[in-house]
């Protein structure tokens, strides 16, 4: 009787909700809720309490299943069985779209550009409406039809004699004796040559080390109405030997005028074919640079990073890769050059001439040019650098990299001796040079890419005026589309990116909100959206545009729901559903399931934080630091703007200012690289400043991001922050373990001894999908529990080895606190908030909240000099009102400690707690990069105009 599930649901169930029965997915209680449609829903809690779970893990899983059965049966057996989530039944729900925070494309052609199609649509625009220019003279191209060229030849030579020439040859060396014969074979008798027309004889042929320009002899004429059909075959017969070309050569002046139905200079004669969007495309050979193949960078064995200090004697370690003199194959084949190119090995570097020091680097042939450190083109190793022996420090490091005989580890040595820089044959632009001279309003397709995208909308106002009615017609609707996602993308807070902007180097925030303009750019209806934290990295003064682009695309007819902690977008919501009321075993239940503004009658930690009767408090006096600080003078790069900043120490350092500001740039492009270097005697690369002071006041940096703690399901927090040792030893301690001769390793699922060797420890087995995301499915074998039944048959207090694994934080802490050793650090690990957590638990499933708050646990657990700089960078995202009130914990232990924290955030209840702020602004990108503030958030609050301050006031 139905055709669908969709269509029997539609009659059946009430089509203006989403109706969940059931749902236990991880730690869900069996939870049922109804989830208006066409609405912007937020989902929100505590972290771990349970929103992933119910939004990705349940909601998002099972429109996913129903999408995939809805494939044929061929197609799924290829596909394979999806399984139903954890809930007893879902109604109303419509095809859904996941749009979560991660970047999952690190591929460096994917850009900004090509991910919103903006890019695709200038293509199009380009390769319809733009004028070609010569690459030789810089003057605008010409085309002619047959029809243009005929009447220009009337009008020019009426009743004069001409010869109509077809181009062959124009500025190419050779004897063309091929040429001259085939030419002859086919009937034509006369060819000029470099200006002088002669008769074709057999085996004919002129100098092949000169250029020559050879043309021809199609027919010679004198131009009248009654020889115009022999005119008319003769020129067709021309351009068809000459690719679209034709010159007419006036015998009288012997002056030649050249005509081609194809884009050519009227000067050098050089010609381009018509464009397509291909042509201006950097994925494909018609457009891309022949370098660097559209990268716009290339692969380049780095001498700074080889020699970088040319003080210092080769034997003494002048070259990194080499070391200090030392009994080695490589050090010994480096004597033996030397030996024959009389190079002293005691010498400085800086003193040894160059060819010399070029010998040592790329063997006997020495460095030919410049290409040689060059790996963009290189397929192989040269057979002539084969031919003598050892190839040198730089030939060996390229060797490796090409592949030859080359290990892992081999590789990453080779690749920490390289660099990416800009290729010099198309300037970063991607393009070749002939798709570069092709102009619209005097700019090249690449100009355009790279204009932060504010300058770019502004630069396609009233285009129109710059096109005739004809091409205005052409590209009306490719206009619109340009100009569109622009606006969408300007909406979201992006407007400071700019086209060519690699979508791998792009924060999971902002790879979100593309993607979101993306689908509001689509127009489709009916869909069910899913965001996690659209919010993160974004200014709150961008916060209104975003909350707009949401309903406007719930405004569209489909269903947004957000899982968020941001207060504005919770407030802004038209139904908010708060999951806890604690994490872990302690959360997924619905607390509160209503519209915001009936809050006020529910009693949760959410509602008590939004509704103001609970707050982070403000600390009634500020740090007043150390009295010391590190100085740069002069910061510039990327779009800083030549300012001195100072870093008070001692102090919790908040930086701030709206996204594409120069935050990062300042703090993780020049602050922490320069650190870095000074410390760990590191070449990272820092970007522009002038000079550094105070940097010895400081002995250890630690850069705490959101990676995750490991990249394996192995990886879990008693390994990350070491306490698995002590935890294994006291099992190995136990009588039974001693009685059967287990050792410490006995218990590690990284041991083939003790662990589940169908699983190899993991607990969970990967199937290879195709084309699809890999999957995990439980351990048959184990069913999850790692390590074999023997291993298994030790105990500790009647607990196994897993047992302790599946414990949370919470239960740990209180298991082991006769052991205090184990207990300390668990206790941390409690302390930040993460009671919630399993000790064994996977990280690849821990959020990057997470992630960041196990890194500091770890740093706490250490013995510090109080002299450790921190720097994180927006520890946050994730986080809810109270799980930033844990954070704020960790990170005050630390500065009253006397260690110096500096955080890269927008978050304002982080920002009021700050001792010290940095105001960077007061725009984005190009308008962006200025000092705008420095000093106490009750100094912001006093300045007029602040931009932040205008936010931060609400919360004094």
């Amino acid at each position: 009787k139905f055709k669908s599930m969709q269509e029997f649901e539609e009659q059946f169930y009430d089509n203006n909700e989403i109706e969940i029965y059931g749902a236990r997915e991880n730690n869900l209680k069996n939870i049922s809720i109804n989830i208006p449609k066409n609405q912007l829903v937020v989902i929100t809690g505590v972290s771990g309490s349970g929103k992933s779970s119910l939004a990705f893990d349940t909601i998002y899983n099972e429109g996913q299943r129903r999408y995939m059965e809805s494939f044929s049966i061929y197609a799924r057996q290829f596909i394979g069985k999806m399984e139903k989530p954890d809930v007893d039944q879902i109604n109303g729900l419509s095809p859904v779209i996941s749009i979560e925070q991660k970047t999952t494309n690190n591929n460096p052609r994917s850009t900004v550009g090509t991910v919103t199609e903006i890019y695709d649509f200038l293509r199009l625009l380009y390769a319809k409406v733009a004028d070609a220019f010569s690459l030789k003279t810089g003057k605008k191209m010409v085309k002619f039809t047959l029809e243009e060229i005929i009447n220009t030849i009337y009008q020019k030579y009426l009743n004069l004699p001409i010869i109509i020439l077809s181009p062959i040859v124009r500025g190419r060396k050779g004897h063309y004796r091929e040429l001259f014969e085939d030419s002859l074979k086919k009937g034509f008798l006369k060819m000029r040559v470099d200006g002088k027309i002669i008769d074709i004889k057999p085996k004919f042929q002129v100098d092949r080390f000169k250029i020559h320009n050879i043309e021809l002899v199609i027919d010679k004429i004198t131009v009248g109405e009654s020889n115009k059909d022999r005119i008319v075959s003769s020129l067709e017969l021309a351009m068809k030997h000459g690719s679209g070309a034709v010159y007419i050569l006036d015998t009288d002046t012997n002056k030649i005028s050249q005509f081609s139905q194809n884009l050519m200079c009227a000067d050098t004669g050089i010609s381009y074919e018509d464009p397509s969007p291909n042509t201006f495309s950097f994925n494909s050979p018609a457009g891309y640079c022949l370098q660097c193949k559209g990268l716009g960078i290339v692969h380049k064995i780095s001498y700074q990073k080889i020699i970088p200090d040319g003080s210092l004697s080769i034997n003494k370690g002048a070259i990194v890769a080499l070391g200090k003199e030392k009994k080695t194959l490589m050090f010994s084949a480096i004597k033996d050059l030397a030996e024959e190119f009389k190079i002293d090995l005691d010498k400085p570097v800086h003193k040894i001439p160059e060819e010399k020091m070029n010998i040592l680097l790329f063997g006997k042939r020495g460095l030919i040019r410049e290409d040689d450190y060059n790996l963009a083109n290189e397929t192989e190793i040269n057979d002539d650098d084969a031919k003598i022996g050892f190839i040198g420090i730089a030939g060996r490091i390229k060797e490796i990299i090409l592949g030859v005989n080359a290990t892992p580890n081999l590789l990453d040595w080779a690749n920490s001796y390289t660099e990416d820089v800009t290729c010099h044959g198309c300037n970063g632009n991607r393009l070749r040079v002939e798709s570069l001279h092709f102009k619209i309003k005097d700019q090249h397709i690449a100009y355009l890419c790279s204009l932060d995208l504010i300058n770019l909308d502004e630069w396609f106002k009233n285009i129109e005026k710059d096109f005739n009615e004809k091409q205005n017609y052409i590209i009306k609707d490719v206009l619109k589309e340009i100009r569109d996602r622009i606006l969408f993308l300007n909406n979201v807070g992006l407007g400071y990116l700019n086209l060519h902007r690699s979508i791998g180097s792009l924060s999971g925030g902002e790879s979100q909100r593309i993607r979101l303009a993306t689908q509001i750019g689509s127009q489709l209806q009916g869909i069910t959206y899913i965001l996690d934290e659209p919010s993160i990295g974004l200014h709150q003064s961008d916060n209104l545009k975003l909350i707009g682009t949401l309903k406007k695309l719930r405004d569209q007819g489909n269903t947004i729901i957000v899982v968020e902690h941001d207060k504005d977008i919770m407030l802004a919501s038209d139904f908010l559903i708060d999951i806890g009321p604690s994490a872990g075993r302690l959360g997924g239940k619905v607390v509160t399931a209503c519209p915001p503004n009936e809050l006020s009658k529910h009693k949760s930690i959410t509602a008590a934080y939004l509704n103001g009767t609970k707050n982070i408090e403000i600390p009634l006096k500020r740090r007043k630091g150390k009295n010391e600080s590190i100085t740069i003078k002069n910061v510039f790069g990327n779009n800083l703007k030549h300012f001195d900043i100072s870093f008070p120490l001692g102090k919790l350092i908040v930086v701030c200012g709206v996204s594409g500001s120069g935050k990062s740039t300042l703090i993780n492009g020049i602050l922490a690289p320069l650190v870095h270097n000074y410390l760990n005697k590191t070449h990272d690369k820092v970007l522009g400043y002038k000079s550094i002071t105070g940097i010895d006041f400081v002995d250890k940096i630690i850069s705490v991001d959101q990676k995750p703690i490991g990249r394996t399901p192995r990886s879990n927090p008693a390994t990350y922050c070491g306490f698995f040792t002590e935890i294994r030893n006291i099992f190995a301690a136990t009588k039974e373990a001693k009685v059967r001769g287990y050792s410490v390793g006995r218990f590690s699922f990284n041991v083939k001894e003790g662990r589940c060797e169908v699983c190899e420890g993991g607990g969970k087995k990967i199937i290879t999908m195709g084309f699809l995301p890999d999957v995990e499915v439980l351990c048959e074998k184990c069913k999850g529990q790692r390590f074999n039944p023997e291993t298994l048959e030790i105990k500790y207090k009647n607990k196994s080895i897993t047992d302790v694994l599946n414990m949370s934080i919470d239960e740990a802490v209180e298991f082991f606190q006769p052991i205090p050793i184990l207990f300390k650090k668990l206790k941390v690990l409690q302390d930040v908030g993460l009671g919630y957590i399993t000790i064994g638990q996977s990280s690849v499933t821990i959020s990057g909240g997470e992630a960041q708050r196990v890194k500091l646990s770890t740093e706490l657990i250490k013995r510090d000099t109080s002299k450790t700089l921190f720097i994180l960078d927006e520890p946050t995202t994730g986080l809810h009102f109270q799980d930033i009130q844990h954070l704020l914990n960790i990170l005050n232990r630390l500065v009253d400690r006397g260690n110096t924290v500096i955080v890269i955030e927008h978050n304002l209840d982080l920002i009021k707690m700050a001792d010290h702020i940095i105001e960077l602004g007061p725009s984005g990108g190009r308008a962006g990069g200025k000092l705008l503030f420095t000093g106490t958030p009750e100094e912001m609050n006093a300045t007029p105009n602040n931009l932040t301050g205008q936010f931060l006031k609400k919360y004094f």
